[in-house]
């Protein structure tokens, strides 16, 4: 059977993980010298904890080379096919380690290497859609194909209160144009063709979270949907029962955005992503 791997970026939990058979390689925290993998050595309440506590920014990094080469080394031997899904190559490196990795592997395993181009829960549904059909016993050639065509039917929308956190790490990107106005907006952005892009800013958090319910309810057909948040679980829990219905059960997913993401975009982050139906 085809193994599914993929990085703590894409927000997939322990229970997850299990659930449907995925790998997770965690990404670091760092707080001062400190340093944390994502989800392993620090969980998401604990670390938004920290992050709201602490009077300096903690950054972010992946794993020595070595860590994804020995992960895609044990796994070559269960298995001849693994499918690695990693956070958009614009937002970090691990595309192309993993590549690296890969051509160290190449006589021991097939690996293929997909750069999702978006992250959090949009990486989230298509590592678990890999995942659900190689269960089902699809080819690694099927499984990418499919996973390489249903990128661009795979979006993003978040929301937070304030842009300081994406700034300060240096991932502002194209938000750059909403920088002029920080105070008392709710600004939302989107992730497309490998980077986050502004959407538009309201006013109030209300609105806010109005926008992204009338995002997905606006999609004619919907294959999976992810809803999360950062340290907001109340908020989650009204947004599910809203976005309750467009989706079946066992294809509505609710998460956490990680410790490496919630590093850029802070604790009130707010996001749903939306596999579109074909």
């Amino acid at each position: 059977m085809v193994r599914i791997v993929t990085d703590s970026c894409s927000d997939i939990t322990p229970k997850m993980a299990e659930q449907f058979g995925l790998t997770v390689i965690p990404l670091n925290v760092h707080f001062g010298e400190k340093v944390y993998r994502d989800n392993i050595d620090l969980n998401t309440e604990g670390f938004y904890q920290k992050l709201t506590r602490s009077k300096i920014l903690p950054t972010t990094s992946i794993p020595s080379p070595a860590v994804f080469t020995d992960t895609l080394n044990k796994l070559a031997k269960e298995t001849k096919e693994i499918l690695v899904i990693t956070l958009s190559r614009k937002f970090s490196p691990v595309y192309d380690v993993v590549s690296r990795s890969k051509e160290v592997l190449k006589s021991k395993c097939n690996i293929e290497v997909v750069d999702s181009q978006v992250g959090i829960g949009g990486q989230l549904i298509l590592a678990v859609s890999a995942a659900l059909m190689a269960t089902a016993e699809a080819t690694l050639e099927e499984i990418a194909t499919w996973v390489t065509n249903a990128i661009p039917r795979t979006h993003v929308l978040m929301t937070f209160d304030t842009l300081e956190y994406l700034r300060k790490g240096g991932r502002i990107g194209k938000a750059q144009a909403f920088l002029g106005d920080l105070l008392k907006v709710n600004p939302i952005l989107g992730i497309k063709k490998g980077e986050a892009f502004p959407i538009t800013r309201v006013r109030s958090r209300a609105r806010a979270v109005d926008f992204l319910v009338n995002f997905v309810k606006n999609f004619k057909k919907i294959d999976a949907l992810v809803i999360e948040d950062g340290a907001t679980t109340n908020e989650l829990g009204k947004l599910a029962q809203r976005l309750q219905g467009l989706v079946p059960d066992e294809h509505f997913y609710r998460s956490k955005v990680s410790p490496v993401v919630g590093t850029h975009v802070g604790p009130h982050v707010l996001s749903v992503s939306v596999l579109e139906g074909e």
